[in-house]
């Protein structure tokens, strides 16, 4: 049973996550997300789907248009793309656990048209009692952080994605750790040649993971101290 949750926009969804959570259980406990505004603007809550025994994490930002009406996560143009660069590094999704470090669409409107916004530190601090459930039902071999919200609500608001890119880490979270950048980066890529480099570098990131897995080696790297 779920704890006693708190007023609407309280600040942190950790009175409503399960005593003894599964993944099931926190699923329909997300439902009733009412931590930050964000309840407001999204169709629904955006909850993560994949193996509850994976190996493999991934982590991005937040839901976009698309996995806000649908309800499922990575399922717009940004997922289309991490499961091409999934399936060319060696890595099949369908054994992966997909997820988001905020679980609502933050978004303006513009025209007809839903613009994403990039959630505030508070936003991201409200939601990530469901990210580290969702990390501990899993206990992933590997967590991939998709962009610089997701590696920050992890590891810290110093962390830079720029800095760490593709290197793997041990850390208390998995025994292999990666930034990368979140895919639809390089779908904002200025041109057909500037998406094809960056979409190489991606998959190049994600094969080095993938290689990591199958020799049974973990992070090589601690994790940098914050400044």
């Amino acid at each position: 049973m779920a704890r006693r949750a708190r007023e609407p926009g309280t600040g942190t969804a950790e009175p409503l996550v399960p005593a003894h959570p599964t993944l099931p259980a926190l699923r329909a406990a997300a439902r009733e997300c009412r931590a930050c505004p964000l309840w407001e603007r999204g169709t629904q809550t955006v909850f993560g789907a994949g193996s509850p025994h994976a190996e493999v994490m991934l982590v991005g930002e937040q839901p976009g248009n698309e996995e806000d009406l649908t309800g499922a996560p990575f399922v717009g143009p940004a997922g289309r793309l991490l499961d091409r660069a999934l399936a060319e590094a060696g890595i099949d999704r369908s054994t992966a656990y997909v997820t988001n470090a905020v679980k609502h669409f933050k978004w303006e409107p513009r025209g007809k048209r839903r613009i994403h916004q990039k959630p505030s530190p508070g936003e991201v601090r409200a939601c990530h009692p469901w990210l580290a459930a969702e990390i501990a039902v899993v206990r992933p071999r590997s967590l991939v952080c998709l962009g610089a919200t997701a590696a920050q609500a992890l590891l810290g608001r110093t962390f830079r994605v720029t800095v760490h890119r593709g290197e793997l880490f041990a850390s208390p979270l998995a025994p292999i750790l990666m930034a990368t950048v979140h895919p639809s980066s390089i779908l904002r890529a200025p041109d057909d040649a500037a998406r094809r480099t960056e979409l190489a570098r991606f998959v190049e990131d994600l094969a080095r993971l993938a290689d990591a897995l199958r020799s049974g080696r973990a992070g090589a790297e601690e994790l940098p101290a914050p400044p």
